[in-house]
C-alpha cells in the first residue's frame, strides 16, 4: 500500500524569488525552449537516480544529488532550484536536520521527504516543517510523478510532470 501525505501552504501567496525560487509564471514557457527545471534529490546507492532521470529525462529536468546537509546548500545557493526529495533513510545525511538547514536561508523551497517508516512522529514532524509530502518506500514512481505535478502546478502555475 502507498500512503502519500500532502502539506501545502502555498495558496495564492506571493512566492519569494531568493535561492532558487521563481514567481508562477517563470515556468510557464514552452518546455524545449524554457527555462532549467532543477530538483536536488538526496545521494543514494540504490537505483534511485536512475529511476529520477527516468522521469525527468522526457521533461527536460535536471536531477543534482547531494550527500548532506552542506552539499544541499551548497548546490541551492549556486543553481536555482525548484523543489528537494529528500531520502529520510539516508546513511550519509539525517533528512529532518536538512531540512531544517535549508530552512534557515530557504524557508519556502518545497521539499518532498521519503520513509520507509511514516509513522505519526515523522508526520508530525514533517508538518511542523512544511514539507510538501512524505512518500512511503519503496517509492512507487508514478506517485511520486503525480505528487511533483501537484507540487509544480501550485507552485509555478506548471504541469511539466503531467502524463
Amino acid at each position: 500500500m502507498v500512503m502519500v501525505w500532502n502539506w501545502s501552504k502555498l495558496g495564492n501567496e506571493v512566492k519569494r524569488t531568493e535561492g532558487g525560487l521563481r514567481q508562477s509564471s517563470d515556468l510557464t514557457t514552452n518546455r524545449q525552449s524554457g527555462p532549467q527545471v532543477n530538483v536536488l534529490a538526496s545521494q543514494a546507492s540504490w537505483a534511485w537516480p536512475a529511476a529520477l532521470r527516468e522521469i525527468f529525462r522526457p521533461r527536460g529536468v535536471s536531477l543534482l544529488v547531494a550527500d548532506n546537509a552542506s552539499q544541499f546548500v551548497t548546490i541551492i545557493k549556486s543553481k536555482r532550484i525548484h523543489t528537494t526529495i529528500i531520502d529520510m533513510d539516508s546513511d550519509k545525511a539525517n533528512a529532518l536536520a536538512t531540512i531544517r538547514i535549508i530552512r534557515m536561508d530557504y524557508p519556502l523551497m518545497p521539499c518532498i521527504l521519503l520513509s520507509s517508516a511514516a509513522g505519526e512522529s515523522l508526520l508530525g514532524k514533517a508538518l511542523q516543517l512544511d514539507v510538501f509530502s512524505v512518500i512511503d518506500k519503496p517509492v512507487d514512481m508514478s506517485v511520486l510523478r503525480e505528487q511533483l505535478n501537484r507540487l509544480f502546478i501550485k507552485r509555478y502555475d506548471n504541469d511539466i510532470f503531467a502524463r
